[in-house]
């Protein structure tokens, strides 16, 4: 079997495993069957995985007074989105539309990274994932997750910390 150059080994990533690789961060990939019958991407995952609910994260894309934001909030709560307006310094908080959703990350709904997205949004992670010293995130895709630490995940997003999920 022929070596793969590091370039080549890049582009059979993701767009999030890619950056990640760029950055020169300490991450591992974590890779499962995705069963699209189950009722939750991220519950799934933390199954799959054999990993506490509260480490696994699942990235949210709301509409803050008219600008698409991201949230990364724990799969075992949901999100609280006057609390995610709250931490942008905005009003009211909806989720986007699906669709909108994934054209401006590049990605589908249930593989939706924090990381390596289309156009880079304003973030908010979860202060609970500083509790950890490791989390996981969608790698990119359905049946992909990245396992790394919350410091490194809140620096290469340039997100704000901030209570925003509720359990």
């Amino acid at each position: 079997m022929a070596k793969k150059t590091k370039k080549q080994q890049q582009s059979a990533g993701t767009p999030a495993t890619v950056a990640l690789t760029a950055a020169g961060v300490d991450f591992t990939v974590h890779a499962y069957d995705h069963d699209p019958s189950h009722p939750s991407y991220g519950e799934e995952a933390a199954e799959a995985m054999g990993v506490s609910p509260d480490r696994v994260f699942k990235t949210l894309v709301a509409d803050v007074d008219g600008s698409l934001t991201v949230a990364v909030v724990p799969v075992a709560g949901s999100l609280d989105l006057k609390a995610l307006a709250s931490a942008v310094g905005g009003k009211r908080a909806a989720m986007a539309d699906p669709a909108l959703a994934e054209r401006t990350t590049g990605y589908v709904r249930g593989g939706i990274s924090p990381l390596g997205q289309r156009k880079r949004l304003r973030t908010v992670l979860d202060a609970s994932a500083t509790g950890h010293p490791t989390i996981c995130v969608s790698a990119g895709r359905r049946g992909l997750e990245v396992e790394l630490s919350p410091a490194d995940l809140a620096a290469l997003t340039h997100a704000t910390l901030a209570p925003i999920g509720r359990s």
